[in-house]
């Protein structure tokens, strides 16, 4: 996770961030069509969602969570902490991944 510290922020000559340069014009004048093909002509882009796949998904109810008060060592949190917000995110995907490896023994 990057930090104000590490970002890169470009600026021009006269320090002022530059202006955006899409063609909003452009964009509005395409027609689904043409979005389609650029979809489809781009190696990187997600397939689009159609009725067909809707009709096949399937709703996964997400895990719930429990809060519970945990006592941590110092140097622990500040091991997690260190690449910014979502550190009890990552300390409960280590203690899933210890979870399920003493699950497959």
């Amino acid at each position: 996770m990057m930090n104000k510290s590490s970002m890169i922020v470009r600026r021009d000559a006269g320090g002022k961030r530059p202006t955006k340069r899409t063609d909003w014009s452009r964009i509005d004048g395409l027609s689904d069509a043409d979005i389609a093909r650029s979809i489809a002509e781009d190696p990187d882009a997600a397939p689009l969602l159609d009725e067909t796949w809707l009709a096949e998904a399937t709703v996964v109810k997400a895990r719930g969570r429990d809060r519970v008060e945990v006592q941590l060592d110092r140097d622990v949190v500040a091991w997690f902490r260190r690449d910014g917000s979502g550190y009890l995110d990552r300390i409960n995907a280590v203690l899933r991944a210890w979870v399920e490896q003493k699950n497959t023994r």
